[in-house]
């Protein structure tokens, strides 16, 4: 992946080759620079390679189109950002049932999936809030919840855990863990957390737009 042109192209990425299962909890580290974040956004759809492809599911998110891309984002993508991105407008039950309502769904329809994500987030009874009533951690609990609500194949997420409590930050693991295990469902997680990264089944480490280190771990916080 590279930004600009010529004498002032900038290599993000540089011939990374990187596969990733169904079902596996992959964490990715590296220095600032070092190309998580345009690794996050290739996988996303919200970047198109300058070179290479990026396929999921057998999809290859190059050859879509803006629509497709979006499309294909919100049903099968779920996004955590590091800093929320949530919609100050809406009420958390809204902000969580988003990718729901965009697909057509009723809020009606979400509620049951909504809900069962609060609770099991510890944001019961939130419902009704605004944005801007929630400390850092509930919004970051909401964000994690909307990522989740419409069961996405790929999950990818930019330190989950960054703005957590320990006992919080260990309850979105296991269910992290959980969805991998029980719905096969794949997670990417940008994260600096060591003791995060120990849940994980492999620990990428990126540097300078390369993969240094590719090492599997075996999902030790489950011990």
């Amino acid at each position: 992946m590279v930004y600009g042109s010529g004498e002032t192209a900038v290599h993000a990425l540089r011939r990374l080759s990187l596969r990733v299962e169904r079902g596996e909890f992959v964490v990715v580290r590296g220095r600032s620079g070092s190309g998580k974040t345009t690794l996050l956004h290739l996988a996303a759809g919200l970047r198109r390679p300058t070179a290479g492809r990026v396929a999921i599911d057998g999809v290859e998110l190059q050859r879509q189109s803006e629509r497709e891309s979006a499309r294909f984002r919100r049903r099968h993508i779920g996004l955590v950002y590091q800093f929320f991105n949530l919609v100050s407008t809406l009420s958390v039950e809204h902000n969580i049932a988003l990718p729901l309502l965009l697909d057509g769904r009723s809020i009606a329809g979400a509620r049951p999936r909504v809900r069962e994500l609060m609770e099991r987030l510890a944001i019961g009874g939130f419902e009704a809030r605004g944005t801007g009533e929630l400390s850092g951690g509930q919004m970051q609990r909401v964000a994690i919840a909307r990522a989740l609500v419409a069961d996405p194949v790929l999950v990818l997420a930019d330190e989950p855990t960054g703005n957590l409590d320990s006992g919080t930050g260990r309850a979105v693991l296991e269910l992290f863990r959980e969805l991998c295990s029980e719905r096969r469902t794949t997670l990417l997680m940008m994260t600096h957390d060591a003791e995060a990264a120990a849940w994980a089944d492999r620990v990428i480490e990126l540097r300078d737009g390369a993969v240094a280190d590719d090492l599997t771990v075996g999902a030790r916080g489950r011990a």
